[in-house]
Parts: structure tokens; sequence; C-alpha cells
């Protein structure tokens, strides 16, 4: 007979980054328990309302935030950027942007370039 194996949990901050939220935002539950596999599980394919409302308005953690500006995290320390924006931040920042933004936004799509580049030409020698 073997032992009953306890189900695979993760800290709270692992199943916030995970899910792509800000921990700190999160229900006072969610912050103070591990979270089992299948509660995480559960919780990607059916949110609840706390979550999909955190996923829609935010505040959003920094590489949520990079995402959704199109830059870096270290582009984001350049800026400036060190809290967690909300949406409507975000936004902002997108229908006006400043001058560090259309920079950083510039040098993302170089090194996306560039990757690119480089992949194709290890692609080519094999």
């Amino acid at each position: 007979m073997t032992p009953a194996k306890s189900p695979q949990t993760m800290k709270p901050a692992t199943a916030a980054k995970k899910l792509g939220i800000f921990l700190p935002a999160t229900p006072q539950e969610f912050q103070d328990n591990d979270i089992s596999r299948g509660d995480f599980n559960q919780l990607q394919e059916n949110p609840p309302e706390w979550l999909a409302e955190l996923r829609r308005t935010g505040p959003h953690p920094r590489p949520v935030v990079a995402h959704k500006l199109g830059v870096s995290i270290s582009g984001l320390s350049r800026g400036g950027i060190t809290d967690p924006l909300t949406t409507a931040e975000i936004t902002a920042l997108l229908q006006s942007p400043p001058e560090w933004l259309v920079a950083e936004r510039s040098t993302m799509a170089r090194v996306r370039d560039e990757e690119k580049r480089a992949k194709e030409a290890r692609r080519a020698k094999s």
C-alpha cells in the first residue's frame, strides 16, 4: 500500500503570477492560502468575478503592463513606471504616449525584428 499523496499546491504569489494578476489586489482569502492544482485549474477555466474584474480593470502587474504597452519590463523602469497600472492608466498612456513610451516601443520593435532575422538566418543554415 502506498501512502496517499497530498495535492500539489502553490504559493499565492506563484498562482497570481501564473494568472497574470497583482497579488495585493486579490481577496485576502486568496493571499492567505496555498492554492491546489485543482483550484488553480478551476480559477483558469471558470474565473470568479473578482478575478475577471482584476484582469479587466487591474491593477495589473508589471509584466502585464509591459505587454499591454508593447515594451520590456526594463523599458517600464527606464520610463519611470514602477507601480502597477490600471487598464484606464494604460489606455491613457497609449492614447497620448509620452516620449519614453514611443522610444521604448521603437526599441522593442527593433529587438523583435532582429530576433526574427536571427531565427531566419539559423533556419537557412540548417
